[in-house]
């Protein structure tokens, strides 16, 4: 069966803050200046929205640039920040940093605390509502290239294909979605982004890319006295050693809801962690359980999340396309902010794209994308903030009086930049490390791992092949579990992976649980051996979050 094709001037793979906004803004150009162009955006998800993800204080800069009457269009943004605390825990007590001593980072005067999921389920409608063809549920499965090398589409995945690879009774193959330009918005660690930064060694003269894993529920306290909409609570600290760098944030909501998550660093050192735990265990401090007490956990996800900065962003742009939001690492994480920065690298990568159609160019190089970044205020908020990650990662006390003075007497423009290393190969091997006894969950305020992928939605068919990929199938055993005690049976926030011991010699082999992925990829991250590869499951399959 032949594989049908569609053509398009732009093709945008993802639809996240990024994607949305390079194709609304496209269509905003197409339509000030009466240039009639096509725009197509794909995403993986089975509806807009489905596979967003964070906790999310909003600045609403380039959304005000994009839709200057965004308020007069229903956005779903009505929170306002009314109040910041920053925390630090130990195991029973909780000291707030004095307002003055905080970096200007911390300061959400004007920001909006949000569900993204919402605000990208409207941009999908404005998006539409502009021309563009949206379509949900259509996976980029692989890039396709023209015969001088340069990218001219994607293909969509295969749907109905077995587990054993072969077509079943159902199958229909994947679309060539073609275009003169492409521009890739998967998120973080896209699979085709990654892809294209190794064909066309993007990441030269880059630092590497490092990430934490994001891990959310969203809670209803009804009749909570501490319950106050517009409050910003993020702590660090306790439950985590000082020598691990992650936190945690809390955010007041309207309607008696409140975003509760916890990062942690994917640079840890003990194989024995467990970032779902660790979060579950932060929900028992005095401090925190008080906010959640009468409450119901409605919904949960995790998420990678991309911290290198400027200095880990790839080279953007390649023949016929380029790469924006987090495929790229457009995320403040100082600010713990990434939105609004997505948003604004979809525009300024809209303008460059859109120049490009009018002058009747097609499958080149977008030059003018990283030209319009380097002269933006993205650029200058990014590089303010750039020595955030390495500094904090000299443990919190060091890196906070570093990162403070990098703020409060140099402003941001110190004259060095530290450097960031690559995540995967930190782990200690397990007999170097002591176990962490983490406490059984109570079925209230902590939960276990299945209960809780139950709550994202996540759904795989079965009977297809499975998207998390062995280079390797030994170095599961002989590596992971001989050298590690197999990590990824922790790191992993929703169970994929497990160590099961079959047949009468009781031999252990790793079981991988594809049904109950959440699109993390801190697999895809963290494995020592980068023997994990994340790809695409068929489309519109894996969690569908609720406004998360």
């Amino acid at each position: 069966m032949e594989r049908e094709s569609m053509e398009f001037d732009v093709l945008v793979v993802g639809g996240g803050p990024s994607g949305l906004a390079a194709a609304i803004k496209l269509k905003q150009l197409a339509s000030e200046r009466n240039h009639d162009i096509s725009v197509c955006l794909i995403d993986k998800g089975a509806e807009i929205g489905a596979h967003t993800m964070a906790g999310t204080v909003f600045d609403p800069k380039s959304l005000t640039e994009l839709f200057p009457d965004w308020k007069d269009r229903g956005a779903p943004i009505k929170t306002n920040a009314v109040e910041d605390r920053v925390l630090y825990l130990t195991e029973t007590k909780a000291y707030a940093f004095p307002l003055p001593l905080m970096p200007d980072c911390f300061n959400n005067h004007g920001n909006y605390i949000v569900r993204l999921g919402e605000v990208t389920k409207w941009l999908g409608e404005q998006a539409e509502a502009l021309g563009v063809e949206v379509y949900p549920g259509f996976a980029g499965a692989d890039v396709l290239y023209d015969e001088n090398g340069a990218v001219r589409g994607v293909v969509t995945g295969d749907m109905g294909v077995l587990h054993d690879g072969s077509p079943g009774p159902n199958f229909q193959p994947g679309m060539e979605l073609l275009a003169k330009y492409t521009l890739f918005a998967e998120g973080c660690r896209g699979h085709l982004g990654k892809r294209l930064e190794a064909k066309y060694n993007l990441r030269e003269g880059a630092d590497p890319q490092v990430f934490g894993v994001g891990i959310k529920e969203l809670w209803e306290v009804p009749g909570n006295p501490h319950h106050k909409p517009g409050l910003i609570i993020h702590t660090t600290g306790w439950p985590l050693t000082n020598d691990v760098y992650g936190g945690s944030f809390l955010y007041h909501l309207d309607d008696n809801l409140i975003q509760l998550g916890y990062v942690v660093g994917l640079n840890y050192s003990n194989p024995f962690l467990s970032p779902f735990e660790e979060m579950q265990r932060y929900k028992t401090h005095p401090e925190i359980r008080k906010y959640l007490e009468g409450g119901k956990r409605l919904a949960y996800g995790a998420r990678a999340i991309a911290t290198g900065n400027i200095q880990s962003l790839p080279r953007l742009v390649f023949p016929g396309g380029a790469l924006i939001g987090d495929d790229a690492g457009f995320l403040n994480a100082a600010r713990i902010k990434g939105a609004h920065a997505a948003i604004k690298s979809g525009m300024l990568v809209a303008e460059a794209a859109f120049d490009a159609l009018v002058a009747g160019r097609q499958h080149d190089t977008l030059t003018a994308f990283p030209i319009a970044f380097r002269e933006s205020w993205l650029y200058t908020e990014l590089h303010k903030t750039r020595n955030f990650k390495p500094f904090m990662k000299k443990t919190f006390w060091v890196g906070s009086i570093l990162f403070g003075m990098d703020q409060k007497l140099f402003f941001g423009k110190a004259p060095w930049t530290l450097h960031n290393h690559c995540d995967h190969d930190k782990l200690k091997p397990a007999a170097e490390c002591q176990k962490i006894d983490y406490p059984k969950p109570d079925g209230v305020l902590t939960f276990d791992r299945l209960s809780s992928v139950y709550l994202s939605n996540a759904n795989h068919e079965e009977d297809q092949p499975c998207h998390l990929r062995l280079k390797d199938p030994n170095v599961a055993l002989s590596v992971n579990l001989e050298i590690y005690d197999s990590p990824e049976q922790r790191y992993c926030p929703a169970g994929v992976y497990e160590i099961v011991n079959d047949g009468e010699n009781g031999k252990p082999r790793l079981q991988i649980n594809g049904q109950n992925c959440l699109h993390c990829k801190t697999c895809d991250i963290k494995d020592p051996t980068q023997n994990i590869d994340w790809v695409t499951p068929q489309g519109g399959e894996g969690p569908i979050y609720q406004g998360m």
